[in-house]
């Protein structure tokens, strides 16, 4: 559909153009044809391309602005190698690079880098416009395109090609000689390791502060979001050592250096430390093994590191509530209610982000610098999914985080976050994250004794792997009765609902997962339900009931006997 609008006088001084066409149309040159179709058309059934090409087209641009998600490049590559495939074309496909202002990064990849500090990258390539031409030579095509759309022609008075071999001077070399079936893909955890970080570095010069502060809690959580931050210094001194003036100068500015500066971020341990600050505050709740491996985290990547106890702060509180009530709460392992085992659990966390947001503004000064940081949170995508967190609490992953300004990893699940650590271990020389690996995770928010341990997964009713299931809606497989599945499904909208309130005040967070729980954005659904689903759970429980039970198969007597 094309109309014809009357162009504005004001707007051109052609006088031989008075009206501009508006609708589905296609560029044509003295030597070739042009049509354009729009980002997620790409991803369509019935996307432009296939219809343009039956009508002649045979250059096909795609202005896209695709964002990242983990495991997206590979369906994004064959559907380009899928449009040209059988249809015959050459596919221009160029993607925005970098972040967005918001919750999306996007990875660009047109054969250049998928991940990049560079504002723009510029990829040229030589082709062949009769290849196209050969290519569609069949029969069958000819008689599909004979029945097709016809699109309206903008007709051009210029080539794209010089049209005779002598016109050339014999100095013309193709550009790109990697064919998309060699293209790279990054596993998972390496998109990891340079999606968030892109993004933080992105995110740190926008907003012209001076660095980041994460409370590290000694848990996985916290530790995934300091090696990311630790990727993008990498990223930075790499980016340096290529010379890469921009990078230069922001690096510069962000720690204090005057502009006639000759520094220059080459090491990464280095930069870190002038960028990066880490803080551990424990309680008499706090271990020891926990505090040990913040600070092993932080000598090993080069953070700020700052170490302190808040029990007084803890104390203050609960004298106070006691003065003014005349009631003093306990923890349920010295006699306490629920209630006030989670109250105060909520007194230690809530503190943390206090405390977070102090350190954040004032250590800049305490080095003697200006500006102020920014505190990164660490709650991954299932726990927020759960409602496993303390709502206006602190960024330590102490239960988990979720009051901050940005959380790089809020997107990811706790499944991929464990293989991101365990590839960062190896790629980026760092043994101590074996430590992280092999630890339970644990909020510590109650006394420790003989006979008790606090663990994340014991407080929440099921397992991270379960989580990451429940994310993505699989199945299990057969480790388990009908009816226990019933009752985890029954458990988690149980929690879904009860603490789906708290997704209305989530940090802003990476998005890496289509299953993203952001009520901001992504996940437009209400944020009060009955949370005890009468007519759902009794359907679920009616239906496992009648299930035949394959959790124990039977075991197979030829192979025994």
């Amino acid at each position: 559909f094309v109309v014809n609008l009357l162009e504005p006088r004001s707007y051109t001084n052609l006088p031989f153009q008075v009206k501009v066409p508006f609708g589905d149309c296609v560029i044509s040159t003295v030597d070739t044809c042009i049509g354009v179709e729009l980002c997620e058309e790409l991803f369509t059934p019935a996307s432009p391309h296939i219809l343009m090409g039956l009508d002649g087209v045979e250059i096909f641009t795609n202005s896209s602005g695709s964002h990242h998600e983990l495991r997206k490049l590979y369906t994004r590559v064959e559907l380009i190698k899928e449009a040209t495939l059988k249809l015959g074309g050459v596919y221009l496909y160029a993607n925005q690079q970098g972040c967005d202002g918001d919750r999306l990064y996007y990875d660009g990849f047109a054969q250049g880098s998928q991940f990049s500090l560079n504002d723009v990258e510029v990829v040229t390539a030589t082709i062949d416009i009769e290849d196209v031409r050969s290519h569609r030579t069949s029969r069958s095509r000819g008689l599909q395109a004979a029945r097709s759309e016809v699109f309206h022609r903008i007709e051009v008075p210029f080539a794209l090609s010089s049209g005779k071999f002598g016109d050339t001077d014999g100095t013309m070399t193709l550009g790109i000689q990697v064919k998309l079936s060699g293209a790279r893909f990054h596993t998972p955890e390496e998109e990891i390791a340079l999606g968030p970080a892109c993004w933080l570095w992105d995110y740190l010069r926008r907003s012209r502060t001076q660095g980041y502060f994460v409370p590290l809690s000694g848990g996985i959580d916290s530790c995934a979001t300091a090696v990311i931050v630790y990727s993008m210094c990498r990223l930075v001194a790499e980016a340096a050592r290529k010379g890469d003036k921009q990078v230069i100068a922001d690096a510069r500015r962000m720690v204090g250096e005057p502009e006639d500066s000759v520094y220059i971020p080459l090491d990464p341990h280095e930069f870190c430390n002038k960028i990066f600050h880490t803080c551990y505050m424990g309680t008499e709740n706090s271990s020891a093994e926990t505090r040990k491996r913040a600070k092993a985290l932080s000598e090993a990547i080069g953070s700020y590191h700052v170490d302190l106890n808040m029990d007084t702060l803890v104390t203050s509180v609960r004298d106070l509530f006691a003065f003014v009530t005349g009631m003093r709460p306990q923890f349920r392992a010295h006699g306490g209610s629920g209630a006030e085992n989670l109250a105060l659990q909520n007194i230690q966390a809530r503190l943390r982000m206090l405390l977070a947001y102090l350190f954040a503004q004032l250590l800049p000064w305490v080095r003697g610098r200006q500006g102020a940081l920014l505190v990164l949170g660490s709650a991954n995508v299932d726990e927020s999914l759960r409602g496993y967190l303390t709502k206006y609490d602190c960024s330590s992953g102490q239960p988990v985080s979720k009051k901050s300004d940005i959380n790089p990893i809020g997107g990811i699940s706790k499944t991929d976050l464990k293989k991101f650590i365990a590839y960062a271990r190896d790629a980026f020389e760092i043994p101590i994250l074996n430590d992280f690996l092999s630890a339970i995770p644990t909020a510590e928010l109650e006394p420790i004794s003989e006979t008790y341990v606090q663990a994340d997964e014991a407080d929440m009713g099921m397992t991270y792997d379960e989580l990451s299931v429940f994310g993505r809606f699989r199945k299990w497989g057969s480790f388990l009765s009908p009816v226990q599945i019933a009752e985890k499904v029954k458990h988690f909208f149980f929690e879904y609902a009860r603490n789906r309130h708290k997704m209305t005040t989530l940090t802003p967070s990476y998005h890496a997962e289509s299953y993203s729980p952001d009520d901001n954005r992504f996940d437009l659904r209400p944020f009060l339900y009955p949370s005890r689903f009468p007519w759902q759970f009794k359907k679920i429980d009616e239906v496992a009931a009648v299930l035949p039970d394959r959790s124990h198969p039977a075991v197979d007597k030829t192979k025994t006997d």
